[in-house]
């Protein structure tokens, strides 16, 4: 088991298995960075199994594939389908476009929960945020996968003065299918831009949807990063993602894997461990996994002060999101 020095069990794995994207959001990839193959510096298949196998033996008892967008990395099924014979929960986040293309490969390896990005119903905002004309497609492609049976849930990051007028209008979208819609509050990381006048605060966005909607909280699990609540008479929920103004660092339980093998103990932590140079020298890497979990932070990478008032994106160390894995 995989503890940390606040006695924190850690048994969730994110992965990142490609720093690519076809889209360009401005608060995930600020460069425009264009990749077209695959670096050596990247983790190939066998790679990314290999150290998955590791962490499950350690008790990971999830895996998230993420990326950049890990569709459009060319061996994607191939890597989703070798994952998905490990014993554990396999599950994957997404930017919809490519979805279609990939149903049948997640009903194979029995993948039921897909998180989709999604920050706008309006299609030439959704343009200005992610330069490109695919809405329609997303949208389809979440209706479809809803339709199938699959649990989806819809990622909105919220930032003051874009799109959060739209919140009751994802909030509505739960009326009639069983969407988790999940408000996600403005995030700083490298080169993005952040400024804390950006961030639309939770107790905002509740203040707005109880102005039209009556709703009540849902009991969640000490690990879960979102606040959920049910709106009468919906079939979905809703859900906020606090990290701004009501971290929720106490029931931590998730690692991150980069595309390039570097291992994250937080999603803001300014320190990496390289996994990928090591095994690929045929060092024994589960010590630096254990050392990686026990020097965590209680909280936020120890980059940030309680108050929010008091952040400066500027001086956070990090990577771009889109280096991280969503």
């Amino acid at each position: 088991m995989l503890y940390d020095a606040f006695n924190r069990k850690h048994d969730y794995l994110r992965i990142s298995i490609t720093e690519a994207c076809n889209m360009r959001c401005f608060y995930c990839m600020p460069d425009g960075n264009k990749i077209s193959h695959i670096p050596n510096h990247w983790m190939n298949k066998d790679e990314i199994v290999e150290i998955a196998k590791l962490f499950v033996n350690e008790g990971v008892k999830k895996i998230r594939i993420t990326g950049g967008e890990p569709l459009v990395r060319k061996d994607a099924g191939e890597i989703i389908s070798a994952l998905s014979k490990l014993p554990v929960e396999l599950v994957l986040t997404t930017n919809g476009a490519l979805l279609h293309k990939f149903i049948d490969v997640f009903d194979e390896v029995k993948i039921h929960t897909v998180n989709v990005s999604l920050d706008s119903l309006n299609k030439e905002k959704f343009f200005k945020i992610t330069k490109t004309n695919t809405f329609d497609n997303v949208f389809e492609n979440i209706q479809i996968l809803s339709k199938k049976g699959f649990r989806v849930k819809v990622n909105m990051v919220v930032i003051k003065g874009v799109n959060e007028v739209e919140i009751l209008d994802f909030v509505e979208l739960t009326k009639d299918s069983p969407l988790e819609i999940r408000f996600i509050e403005f995030m700083p990381f490298s080169g993005n831009g952040w400024k804390n006048a950006q961030v639309y605060p939770a107790a905002n966005i509740l203040s707005d949807i109880g102005m039209k909607y009556k709703f009540a909280q849902i009991e969640t699990e000490i690990h879960d990063t979102s606040k959920k609540y049910k709106i009468e008479g919906f079939k979905g929920n809703i859900g906020l993602i606090n990290t701004i103004t009501q971290p929720f660092c106490e029931g931590c339980n998730r690692l991150r894997l980069t595309a390039d093998g570097k291992m994250k103990n937080c999603l803001f932590s300014k320190n990496e461990t390289d996994l990928l140079s090591a095994l690929r020298r045929g060092v024994d890497i589960l010590p630096l996994i254990q050392q990686t979990v026990m020097s965590k932070h209680k909280e936020r990478g120890g980059q940030f002060q309680k108050n929010g008032s008091e952040y400066d994106g500027d001086k956070i160390k990090n990577r771009t999101m889109i280096a991280i894995g969503g």
